[in-house]
């Protein structure tokens, strides 16, 4: 008998409790496969994407300034 053949007849005799805990504990198996397929970075190469995203969320920051300070002309208008 096969593995899988083993679990599956073990599985049919689960509770719906038992078989709950069966499914947690896959999507742990399968979050924590994804975590392990994740490429790590080196520290340049984590340093050149901190510059990368540095400059464009200082640049979202500057355009939105100007929205911001727009808005509050605005409010003490009123």
């Amino acid at each position: 008998m096969s593995i899988k053949e083993q679990v599956t007849q073990e599985l049919n005799g689960l509770s719906e409790a038992e078989l709950k805990q069966v499914a947690e504990y896959m999507a742990f198996l399968k979050f924590r496969a994804r975590i392990h397929s994740t490429p790590t970075l080196d520290e340049t190469q984590l340093a050149d994407r901190y510059v990368e995203f540095a400059d464009e969320d200082r640049r979202l920051a500057e355009e939105g300034m100007s929205d911001y300070a727009k808005g509050l002309i605005e409010e003490d208008a009123r």
